[in-house]
This record gives structure tokens, C-alpha cells and sequence, in this order.
């Protein structure tokens, strides 16, 4: 049971069960009650950035500011909703507020570096998603966006080494191993790009090549030869 007279439980509530439209609502009581109640004000910016509504979502989290001052909740809502308007050289400006604030903040670091992806700035992106992973090397967010950063900056082999970290940092990551397989394609090594695709890690590929070769069969053949050995295994 939730206590309907505590608003940030009521609010909680109908955060964890989709129920945006109520938030709105919900917050609109609250501030027709008191147009200052920040806590009507935060969650409405929150609510109405997941329904779409950027532009209502500034003018909550303007008011905010301008009540608070600095506050890293209302800049972090204000970045979506820019970066939901495609405002990218704002997005930016706030960010630089917020790692003011805390220069290792990894929200706003990677949220810096995308809006420099977006804005056609991907070696300046790829130090944001630097200092990210000197903080934090297994952030899958950064290792990914880094990856497409130097794919883009035309540096296939280093796109590669990153996309294999974050597979092995999270092996359910199956956009890392598409992306790999076609930086592998890109390179004209079609075995890899086969393999990749299978979330073969970048270590593991030598040997099956190697196999195939001494067999003197395909890659694919080698493949599928391992794994019905692995089940093989597996029932025995």
C-alpha cells in the first residue's frame, strides 16, 4: 500500500507503471495548489519528456531554476528535453553546467559527447567518452558511442577492439556484435564479420580460422562443427 497523502509515493507509483498522463495531471494539482512546489514542477518536466512534450518540459524545468537556482536534477531534465528537440549546441552549455558541478559525472559526460556526435564533432565526442571510461571502463554506453565515433573517423580496427569490450562487459549486447561484424566487412575480412555475427569474441577467432584452414574446410563448416561439439558436451 502506498500512502496517498505522501506526493512523491503517489508519483513513484505512477512513474513505475507508465502512467504518465496521470503524473501530469497528478502535478498539475500539486502547483495549482502552489505554482512553487518543486517537487510538482520536477516530476512534471520528468513525466512530460517520456510522453514526447519537450517544449513544456523546458518551461517546467526553467521554473525550477529560477526558484532553485542551480539544481542537477532540473539541467539533467532540461539536457532531455533539448537533446528531444534536437538542440544539441544547448545541450552542450548544460552539460559544461553540470560537470561544473561534478567533473566526473558520467551522465553528462556521455550526454556531452553525443551532442558532439551530433553536431558532426566526433573527435572532440570521443575525449568525453575518454574521460567516461577512465571513470568508468566497463560503461557500455561509451565504449558503444566511442566505437561508432572512430567508425565514423574511419578507424575500423580500434571501432573493433571497443564493440568487443562491450560485448564481453555485456555478452546480451547483440548490437555490439552486428556493429563489429560490419566494421569487419568494411575491412574485407568477411570470416571475422561471419563470426562476429555468431558474438564470436575477437580472441577466439584465430583458432576456429586456424581449424578450418588445417581441415580444410569454411569457417561457417568449422563453426558449426565446434558448436555441435559444444552440445555434444553439454549431454554427455
Amino acid at each position: 500500500m502506498i500512502d496517498l497523502l505522501d506526493p512523491t509515493a503517489v508519483i513513484t507509483r505512477m512513474f513505475d507503471t507508465g502512467r504518465y498522463d496521470e503524473a501530469v495531471t497528478y502535478c498539475e494539482t500539486l502547483l495549482a495548489k502552489d505554482p512553487k512546489n518543486l517537487i510538482g514542477l520536477q516530476n512534471l518536466a520528468s513525466a512530460l519528456i517520456r510522453l514526447g512534450k519537450h517544449d513544456d518540459a523546458l518551461a517546467a524545468c526553467d521554473a525550477v531554476l529560477e526558484i532553485s537556482g542551480v539544481d542537477a536534477f532540473a539541467l539533467r531534465n532540461k539536457v532531455l528535453a533539448l537533446e528531444g528537440l534536437g538542440r544539441y549546441s544547448e545541450v552542450i552549455r548544460h552539460c559544461r553546467d553540470l560537470l561544473s558541478m561534478d567533473g566526473r559525472d558520467t551522465w553528462s559526460l556521455n550526454s556531452m559527447a553525443l551532442a558532439l556526435n551530433e553536431l558532426g564533432k566526433d573527435e572532440e565526442a570521443v575525449s568525453y567518452y575518454d574521460r567516461t571510461l577512465d571513470i568508468d571502463p566497463a560503461n557500455t554506453t561509451a565504449l558503444m558511442n566511442k566505437a561508432l565515433s572512430l567508425t565514423r573517423l574511419g578507424d575500423l580496427k580500434g571501432a573493433i577492439t571497443l564493440y568487443d569490450t562491450a560485448q564481453r562487459t555485456d555478452p546480451s549486447l547483440r548490437e555490439a556484435s552486428r556493429a563489429r561484424a560490419d566494421a569487419y566487412r568494411k575491412l574485407g575480412r568477411d570470416d571475422e564479420a561471419f563470426l562476429a555475427e555468431q558474438g564470436v569474441l575477437a580472441d577466439e577467432m584465430p583458432g576456429i580460422i586456424s581449424a578450418a584452414a588445417k581441415n580444410k574446410c569454411t569457417v561457417f563448416h568449422q563453426f558449426c562443427n565446434n558448436e555441435f561439439e559444444r552440445i555434444d558436451r553439454k549431454r554427455g
